[in-house]
């Protein structure tokens, strides 16, 4: 049994001493032994063999000389020093080379953000030193409150920095009073903001030089990169979904003449057409669930079908999924 289990009033660490045994100590020291029985109430003398058994009196223990103690305890802790420093010198012995390596290419790097906070960190921080163009494109329609909010406060260190912003959202958040308020508060010369109808998982590029993607699908893990010909990639395919989008500040096509159907009731009706179920098209376009299904029945009446597989046979019939040029007029308003 643990001596330190049958006192626990004077339980401590391994390589420590209680009041009460240094004072036992010290009176052993000045006497020349102690009792065993009065070792009861210290028993880490005995562990630390700073007292050893008196050969001519088995009731007695005799004192270790300080210096012979104090040798005898550090050799252990002198040991675990020795081990650690040659480790320490044999990393550095195979690592130290490479810094070099690292040094010449401070532009090769993906890191790890885990957490928002660290996400955000991050952002605001690049940011802050953006000088000239930032570019980003967010799915989904309902913009939340704080991320607009957070979107704002970087938006004007980007701008107080000489940089410009360029959005693309998708086509719902056209509808949305969080994006509008915040498009009113940016100034319009340095912003130009687009919509599309599906786009890519979230993607933040500043200077063309450093870019943020998610990680995980709860976004709650990005990668930040800095390696020149992913940044190009991903500059590349920013690119491509900004020549297809439509500027905010004008409106959406139109669909078939005379087809009284939104703009977003037109993009699921093409998505329904290629046999997506509710979920995919709602995912597809940013959409909640029962937003999705409140755009079908609306299509449905639009198109006076009587059921899901008559609203298919109607959309293929009606046109409105073609992809033809737009004619100038605006979508219906959404209700």
């Amino acid at each position: 049994m643990d001596t330190h289990e049958a006192n626990p009033a004077h339980s401590h660490g391994p390589r420590e001493l209680c009041e009460p045994a240094l004072q036992l100590y010290e009176e052993a020291l000045r006497v020349g032994r102690v009792s065993r029985t009065a070792l009861a109430s210290a028993p880490c003398l005995i562990e630390m063999s700073l007292v050893h058994p008196d050969t001519g009196d088995d009731a007695w223990m005799r004192p270790v000389p300080p210096s012979a103690a104090l040798a005898h305890l550090l050799q252990p802790i002198t040991r675990e020093i020795d081990e650690r420093i040659r480790l320490s010198t044999a990393l550095s012995r195979v690592l130290t080379p490479l810094a070099s390596v690292a040094d010449e290419n401070p532009n090769l790097a993906i890191t790890v953000l885990d957490g928002r906070p660290q996400i955000v960190s991050a952002l605001r921080e690049a940011a802050l030193h953006a000088r000239e163009e930032v570019l980003t494109a967010q799915p989904g329609g309902n913009r939340l409150e704080h991320h607009m909010r957070q979107g704002l406060e970087n938006a004007r260190s980007a701008i107080a920095g000489g940089a410009r912003l360029r959005h693309i959202y998708q086509h719902p958040a056209r509808y949305n009073s969080r994006v509008k308020d915040y498009v009113s508060q940016v100034p319009g010369d340095c912003l130009q903001v687009r919509t599309v109808e599906q786009t890519v998982e979230r993607l933040i590029i500043f200077d063309r030089t450093v870019a943020y993607i998610p990680a995980t699908p709860e976004r709650n893990v990005a990668l930040e990169i800095r390696h020149p010909a992913l940044v190009r990639y991903l500059v590349q395919v920013y690119e491509v979904l900004w020549a297809q989008a439509t500027p905010l500040t004008q409106q959406l096509p139109t669909t078939a003449p005379g087809a009284q159907v939104t703009a977003v009731q037109q993009s699921i009706a093409r998505l329904l057409g290629e046999g997506h179920v509710d979920d995919v098209v709602a995912r597809k376009l940013g959409i909640s669930v029962r937003t999705c299904r409140s755009h079908i029945a609306k299509l449905m009446q639009a198109l006076g079908a009587t059921s899901r597989t008559h609203l298919g046979v109607l959309i293929m019939r009606s046109g409105i999924v073609d992809t033809a040029p737009a004619t100038g007029k605006g979508p219906v308003p959404e209700s």
